[in-house]
């Protein structure tokens, strides 16, 4: 075990060399043969490995060595800590780091109102609070070109950081640093079907399955597809709202259809459907959270967890509140409501709980292109 490595990097090293000698668990989860193509635990091995759990916690409730076992093997706990200090590590700027630490519910709340208020009394200011319908007009309160260069560049921003994130990440987790790395022909050939597998197994959500494909255990050994459900809803909700904005976009600049638009139009329906689901999912995950055991993750990160959670909710209830009011004298209200929440969410995107789906789906990558590849150690995997 290296001396360089951290405590939870160390801790994970541990747990891995006992699960090695088990192997109990290793057709629960891709984690499982993933270790066993190691015989030691780098910094980057561990990285990889707890991007690599979905913490269904099938394991700690098969395992015989975890508590009270001397031996205390408790795999979810131990990848929740070193999952948080990868967000951390990876982060850019290096110094937004620490914004992991700081996120919370309270702090996704106040910043969420805090914009919310400050786009009202700009609003009010300027006279637009009107109690006169604009018929679903947004662009009368707020221009488009000035709505589309501040939440684009707001969001260009959260996605270089995510990309420069990733990047250091891949580098450092990459087949190419092995002790044996494979050739450049066999390495290129494996990449297209590794990258399928990944995608694949994003969009399934395969690994909430369980050990055994019955569900997460959640608040006791009880096996549920609950938290499967709960973050597809949320995934798909949260990707077709992403969907109508690109649409309109679509309809503004190249097809010269600006909004409002109808009720059955193609951005109204994709954003009604995706809203619903960013609602039920992200209600569901909470409910989740608040109820699942303390030995199943990282306490520290649960005002993470929660704050990106409600976050969610509410951006997608101020967006149907606005779909539903547009007609009304309240629509100007409740624009600069949602436009807060939304910026509050760009703002905090590179710096919170969403770093799971990005760093997870690179893991994924790897996990489904290291199998292609020769095993370096000669045992185990698949």
């Amino acid at each position: 075990m290296s001396a360089l490595l951290g405590k939870d990097e160390q801790e994970i090293a541990r747990v891995m060399q006992i699960c090695n000698a088990c192997r109990y668990c290793e057709g629960f989860c891709a984690v499982f043969p993933a270790m066993t193509r190691r015989l030691e635990f780098t910094g980057a091995d561990t990285h990889y490995l707890a991007n690599l759990c979905h913490n269904c916690g099938a394991c700690l409730y098969a395992c015989q060595y975890a508590p009270p076992h001397e031996f205390v093997v408790n795999v979810p706990k131990a990848m929740a800590k070193v999952r948080g200090r990868t967000y951390r590590h990876y982060a850019w700027p290096s110094s937004f780091g620490q914004l992991y630490q700081r996120q919370g519910l309270t702090l996704a709340l106040a910043l969420a109102g805090g914009l919310a208020l400050f786009l009202v009394l700009a609003t009010a200011i300027a006279g637009g609070l009107t109690d006169k319908p604009l018929g679903g007009n947004f662009y009368a309160i707020f221009p488009h070109n000035l709505l589309a260069s501040l939440f684009g560049a707001v969001f260009v921003f959260a996605m270089v950081a995510f990309a420069v994130g990733v990047v250091r990440f891949w580098r450092d987790i990459s087949p190419a640093r092995e002790a044996i790395p494979p050739g450049a022909a066999e390495l290129a050939k494996a990449r297209g079907p590794a990258a399928v597998e990944a995608a694949s197994d994003v969009a399934r959500l395969r690994y909430l399955g369980g050990g055994h494909g019955e569900g997460c255990n959640e608040d006791d050994d009880r096996f549920t597809l609950s938290r499967r459900w709960f973050h597809q809803l949320t995934m798909y909700g949260f990707l077709l709202c992403f969907a109508a904005t690109s649409v309109a976009t679509l309809d503004h600049y190249v097809l010269a259809y600006e909004a409002p638009y109808p009720w059955l139009s193609l951005p109204v329906m994709l954003g009604t459907v995706g809203g619903i689901g960013l609602l039920v999912g992200p209600a569901g995950l909470l409910w989740l959270n608040l109820h699942r055991s303390p030995e199943r993750g990282d306490a520290a990160q649960r005002p993470m967890d929660r704050g990106f959670i409600a976050l969610l909710f509410v951006v997608s209830f101020t967006g149907l509140a606005l779909l539903v009011l547009r007609d009304t004298r309240f629509m100007t209200l409740w624009l600069a409501i949602h436009l807060g929440t939304v910026m509050a969410l760009f703002l905090t995107l590179p710096y919170g709980k969403f770093a799971h789906a990005v760093f997870r789906t690179v893991a994924l990558f790897k996990y489904a292109l290291e199998k292609r590849l020769p095993n370096r150690i000669g045992v185990g995997g698949e």
